[in-house]
C-alpha cells in the first residue's frame, strides 16, 4: 500500500482533523465496495481507510509524521480494522456513531406525561373557572436530590468500562478486523454504578407524593377538551425534567340546556291559547332569569333565539346563542264552558269541519329496511 497517507487522501500535511474526515468521507462514498465491487476499488478503499485510521488518530499521526511505524506494538496491529473502530467509520460518514451520541448516557430522563379528568358544570365550562387539583405524581427525591445515592455517597466510575459507558468487541469482516461497541453490561451504559442506593427512592432519584395545583380553566371548554400544562407532569428518573400534565374536561349534563358547540338549546311548553295570542315568558339562562316574548301565532316546533346567551367561544371573543324551542300544548280535558267557547271560536273561524292538510309521512320500518338493502 502507499506510504504517503496525505497523498492517499489528497490533503495537505498540515490539514486539520475536520479536513481529513471530509476527504475520507468523499472518497469512501466513491470507493465503498457496495458501490464499486471490483477488486481494484476494494484495494483502493483499504488504502484510504488505513490512511484515515492513521491520520485521524493523534498518537498514530504523531508516529507517522516522525517516520515511525504507526502500527508499532502498543499502537495496535496494522491493517484496516486492527485499531480502527467501526464507529470511527460511521463518524466519517454520518458524524458521531451514525448520528447517535457516544460515551456514557445520563441517568436523568424526561418524566412521563400524565392525564387527569376534571368534571365541570355547564356554567363553569361556559365562563371558565379556577380549580385546585390534587395530583398524585413523582417528584425529585428530597434525600438524594435526584442523584439516587445514599447520603454522603456519589455514583462511582464503572470498573468494567472505565466510565466510557461502552465496551468494544473485535470481529472480522472482508475488510479486516472491525471493532464494534455496545453498552457496558456492568453499568448499563451510564459509565457509573451506584454502590449504595438511596434508601428513600432506591436509586430512582424520585419519590411519589400528592400535591395541590391551582389551575385556571379558560371559558368555552367543552366535553373532551384537553388542556396542556407544560412541566407539571411526573419528574423523570434520575431527577430528570418533568413531563406535561393534561386535563381532560368532562362536562356534566345540565337539567335544562343541551349544548351543541357554543349554542345552547332548551324546550319550553306553552298553552295553546298563549301560542295563539302571544305571551311573555320568564325563562332561565346561564346569566339568570330573562323575559322572552312569544309572538302571537307561534307554532309548535318554532325556535326563539336569544343571541349571545350561549357559552363563550374558546380562545376568542363573543358567545354562542340560546335557542328556545316551543312546544304548543293542546288541552286534553275541557270544562263545559271552555268547550263552548272553543266551539264558538271554531264556528267564527269556519273550522267546524276542517279539511286538513296532508304531507308525506315517515317511512315504516319495512320500507326503510327495503331501501337499505337496495342502496337507496
Amino acid at each position: 500500500m502507499a506510504n504517503d497517507y496525505y497523498a492517499v487522501l489528497g490533503v495537505r500535511r498540515d490539514a486539520d482533523a475536520d479536513e481529513i474526515k471530509k476527504a475520507y468521507r468523499r472518497l469512501a462514498r466513491e470507493l465503498h465496495p457496495d458501490v464499486n465491487p471490483d477488486p481494484q476499488t476494494q484495494e483502493r478503499f483499504k488504502e484510504i481507510t488505513q490512511a484515515y485510521e492513521v491520520l485521524s488518530d493523534t498518537e498514530k499521526r504523531y508516529r507517522y509524521d516522525r517516520g515511525a511505524d504507526p502500527f508499532a506494538p502498543g499502537a495496535g496491529a496494522g491493517g484496516f480494522g486492527a485499531g480502527m473502530q467501526f464507529s470511527d467509520i460511521m463518524d466519517a460518514f454520518f458524524g458521531a456513531a451514525g448520528g447517535a451520541a457516544r460515551g456514557p448516557r445520563s441517568r436523568a430522563r424526561r418524566g412521563r406525561n400524565a392525564t387527569i379528568r376534571v368534571e365541570m358544570d355547564l356554567a363553569e365550562c361556559a365562563f371558565g373557572t379556577t380549580r385546585e387539583l390534587t395530583v398524585d405524581t413523582a417528584v425529585v427525591c428530597p434525600t438524594c436530590s435526584g442523584e439516587g445515592t445514599a447520603p454522603g455517597t456519589h455514583p462511582q466510575t464503572c470498573d468494567v468500562c472505565g466510565g466510557r459507558g461502552e465496551v468494544s468487541q473485535v470481529t472480522r469482516s472482508f475488510l479486516g478486523q472491525v471493532m464494534a461497541t455496545r453498552p457496558c453490561p456492568g453499568c448499563g451504559g451510564y459509565g457509573t454504578v451506584i454502590r449504595r442506593p438511596c434508601p428513600e427512592c432506591d436509586a430512582d432519584g424520585r419519590v411519589r407524593t400528592r400535591r395541590t395545583l391551582k389551575v385556571r380553566i379558560p371559558a368555552g371548554v367543552e366535553d373532551g377538551t384537553h388542556i396542556q400544562l407544560a412541566g407539571e407532569g411526573e419528574t423523570g428518573p434520575g431527577g430528570g425534567p418533568p413531563g406535561d400534565l393534561f386535563l381532560e374536561i368532562v362536562q356534566r349534563p345540565h337539567p335544562i340546556f343541551e349544548r351543541q358547540g357554543d349554542d345552547l338549546h332548551c324546550t319550553v311548553t306553552i298553552p295553546m291559547v298563549a301560542a295563539a295570542l302571544g305571551a311573555t315568558l320568564k325563562v332561565d339562562t346561564l346569566d339568570g332569569p330573562a323575559d322572552v316574548d312569544v309572538r302571537p301565532g307561534t307554532q309548535s316546533g318554532q325556535a326563539i333565539p336569544l343571541y349571545g346567551q350561549g357559552t363563550a367561544h374558546l380562545n376568542s371573543s363573543g358567545r354562542g346563542d340560546l335557542l328556545i324551542h316551543v312546544t304548543v300544548e293542546t288541552p286534553t280535558k275541557l270544562e263545559p264552558e271552555q268547550e263552548n267557547l272553543l266551539r264558538e271560536l271554531a264556528r267564527l273561524r269556519g273550522e267546524e269541519s276542517p279539511p286538513g292538510r296532508f304531507a308525506p309521512g315517515q317511512q315504516g320500518f319495512f320500507s326503510r329496511l327495503r331501501d337499505a338493502f337496495n342502496g337507496r
